[in-house]
């Protein structure tokens, strides 16, 4: 039903479109504008999200692709392999993969990522750390720490 109207053709011309970068990935699951989910999500595969998700966020699997729409917004810590961001994120963001940032990305709290791509236009408020994709922090519940 959405693996049709989710993929783009491979055309040459973009014209700039950033939508159809966004809709080529595979979406398994839609988060449609309007929804909010009030509460901890767990996905696998891919997870497109429009609406609203108050809680923390987690995927399962190294193949598990957040999609977040320009209205899409995310009020809390997001564990993922890879992501797609043209949205907002109100919490810390964890990527073992690749992290896409489009022009109308915002992003409050901090971003561990291995490879980060980021549009003129994105916002990250908080800092940026590189870490290799093997290390334990991607999955591990996140620790205070003092030093």
């Amino acid at each position: 039903m959405f693996g049709k109207t989710a993929k783009a053709s491979n055309s040459s011309s973009n014209n700039g479109n950033n939508d159809q970068k966004i809709r080529s990935a595979r979406v398994d699951t839609l988060i449609g504008k309007g929804t909010t989910i009030d509460g901890d999500l767990r996905f696998s595969g891919g997870l497109h999200v429009e609406g609203v998700i108050k809680g923390n966020l987690a995927a399962d699997g190294d193949d598990a692709t957040l999609i977040l729409s320009e209205h899409g917004h995310i009020q809390g810590e997001v564990r993922v392999p890879s992501m797609v961001l043209n949205g907002m994120i109100d919490g810390d963001v964890f990527a073992s993969g690749k992290v896409e940032l489009f022009e109308k990305a915002r992003i409050c709290g901090d971003v561990y990522y291995n490879l980060l791509e980021m549009a003129v236009g994105a916002e990250v408020n908080g800092k940026l750390v590189r870490q290799k994709p093997e290390s334990a922090s991607f999955a591990a519940p996140k620790a205070s720490t003092t030093e």
